[in-house]
């Protein structure tokens, strides 16, 4: 677990989050017709490269892809490569980099001329649940008062949420305590102090919440096939709101 109390350490973990912020922006802005889940992955992969940063997913755990592009029954962890993107996607961007010794952690689900109203519903409740799990995210508060935000917010709009894969701490590593579900009873788990720094990331269903992990090893799909969103952002816990050190400039 990592607490940034240090201003000049806050202030590098300001900088990835900024940087992964613009490079899932510029790439979310790619995402259109024809374009391959690879062309994504390249372009991404680029952009951190030249903005002087490190790919934190290239090679994470054995990863192959350069970002995570995961496409409408895909929950997370799509490695890119040769589909093409076509009207009635949507898109899953979860990019990733290490800069200046601090990691960014970032995602956002794109809409590919989707007229579907129950899977632009499903990408809207996705949104709103992560804008309540970061409102819950408050110094004294628990991480189960995260959890449970994302989880009535969803359920709520009659979506399920994904159990199997959850949200992290997050600073010098990408992956460090506490684990951030998406769902649970309030009031328990770690308390949220001032400084912690975490990604908070919803999964969220249009069906059922179980998924598989596919052949590969990595990608995950819902285990109905129905259509599934995800967004994410890394916030600093704050005695008051958190701030999103992902907002990005849009």
């Amino acid at each position: 677990m990592i607490i940034i109390k240090n201003e000049a350490d806050l202030a590098r973990m300001r900088a990835s989050c900024k940087l992964v912020a613009k490079v899932r922006d510029e790439v979310a802005s790619k995402v259109s017709p024809g374009v391959t889940t690879e062309e994504l992955g390249e372009y991404a992969h680029e952009m951190i490269v030249e903005a002087g940063a490190t790919n934190a997913f290239l090679g994470y755990r054995g990863f192959p892809g350069k970002i995570c592009i995961s496409v409408n029954e895909a929950v997370v962890h799509g490695i890119p490569g040769r589909r093409r993107i076509e009207l009635g996607d949507i898109v899953s961007v979860d990019v990733g980099l290490v800069l200046d010794g601090f990691v960014g952690d970032t995602a956002t689900t794109v809409m590919v001329g989707v007229t579907n109203p129950a899977v632009v519903s499903l990408v809207k409740i996705t949104e709103e649940a992560l804008v309540a799990g970061i409102a819950a995210a408050t110094a004294g508060n628990r991480v189960s008062d995260i959890s449970n935000a994302v989880q009535t917010t969803a359920e709520a709009a009659g979506f399920s949420v994904v159990r199997e894969f959850v949200g992290h701490g997050i600073g010098r590593k990408m992956h460090e305590e506490p684990q951030v579900p998406n769902f649970g009873i309030p009031g328990r788990g770690p308390v949220l102090k001032e400084g912690m720094t975490l990604a908070i990331e919803p999964m969220v269903n249009l069906g059922a919440a179980e998924v598989d992990v596919q052949d590969d090893g990595w990608t995950v799909l819902t285990g109905d096939r129905l259509p599934s969103a995800h967004c994410e952002h890394t916030i600093a816990v704050r005695n008051g709101e958190a701030e999103i050190l992902t907002l990005g400039e849009h």
